[in-house]
């Protein structure tokens, strides 16, 4: 079923309550219980507060901010990336490197964290022992996003917010999936570069999750060799009609220099079908890198655009 056809369906309860990962139990809420959920990495989550919070990603205070939250603290990405404004928040260490002793000087009675982030993911038992409430979190996908707005708008009393930057934004997705509904896929390539290497990207990133909504042929769905490396050999033979371009860093220039002394510079690069017709495209960070949040309409509206240009998007 083509995801504009799932969105239109109610977020469950269930799901909303699991932090955007299946629980294993019913979620519960009580006046004196609080919150009980069970998060993206399988832990039971028991929130009984959630008056000083602290984020350890980014992406995941601006969500508790869009939600009416404000944050107690936060990793110096949540400044550095997101330009969030965090008057009076301590800055609790780096997204891949948090600091436990800030964190916990910061009183929190809930951390919110990131499940694919391994320096987060070993805080678990130090969390636990120093008996702060907290929860891991993915976002991946759109629905990931909608379903932890959801349980943040719940928290902080403001549906009125998840409207603003869930529901309408689903909407926005919406459209645009009626408006490309049934056209010929066009065959991509999605590349990952960074300052000394590139690999080839399926559905394990926002970028490949829209490429799939919008019947995109993924070519590492037919060449999963590209996965494991990116040559030019293979790029040659596949041909693809578009070539997607993100960066991962603090700025695409590092990865950009990569793929002109790995690729571009080879005289073959050239006579590719995506390069000789102008489709070969680097996809804006704020879209593509960063999770898009409360942008994820304009994410899935930028890929239409490029890989549909004819289509009547909205």
């Amino acid at each position: 079923m083509r995801l504009w056809k799932r969105l239109l369906a109610p977020v469950l309860a269930a799901t909303l309550l699991a932090g955007c990962a299946a629980p294993a139990a019913p979620a519960e809420r009580g006046e004196e219980a609080g919150l009980t959920f069970t998060d993206a990495l399988g832990y039971e989550a028991s929130i009984r507060s959630w008056e000083r919070v602290v984020s350890l990603y980014g992406s995941f205070a601006e969500t508790w901010q869009l939600a009416g939250g404000t944050l107690v603290g936060a990793t110096s990405d949540a400044v550095e990336e997101r330009n969030l404004d965090l008057e009076g928040a301590a800055v609790v260490g780096t997204v891949k490197e948090p600091n436990l002793e800030e964190i916990i000087a910061a009183r929190p009675d809930f951390v919110i964290l990131a499940a694919d982030i391994a320096g987060q993911a070993d805080l678990h038992g130090a969390l636990v022992q120093a008996d702060i409430p907290h929860a891991y979190y993915r976002a991946d996908m759109f629905e990931e996003y909608l379903a932890m707005l959801e349980q943040f708008c719940a928290m902080t009393g403001r549906m009125d917010l998840y409207e603003k930057h869930g529901l309408a934004v689903q909407a926005e997705i919406q459209q645009v999936l009626e408006a490309v509904e049934g056209r010929d896929a066009p065959t991509v390539l999605l590349i990952r570069a960074f300052s000394t290497g590139a690999k080839a990207k399926g559905e394990d990133n926002l970028a490949g999750v829209i490429l799939r909504d919008l019947g995109a042929d993924n070519l590492v769905s037919r060449h999963e060799s590209l996965l494991e490396e990116l040559s030019m050999e293979e790029i040659l033979a596949a041909d693809p009609d578009f070539i997607l371009l993100t960066t991962m860093g603090s700025s695409d220039e590092a990865a950009l220099a990569y793929m002109r002394s790995a690729f571009e510079d080879n005289p073959a690069w050239a006579g590719l079908s995506a390069v000789r017709n102008g489709r070969y495209v680097l996809l804006p960070r704020q879209l593509f890198h960063y999770k898009p949040n409360a942008r994820w309409g304009e994410s899935y509206a930028c890929l239409a655009e490029i890989l549909y240009p004819d289509a009547p998007l909205p």
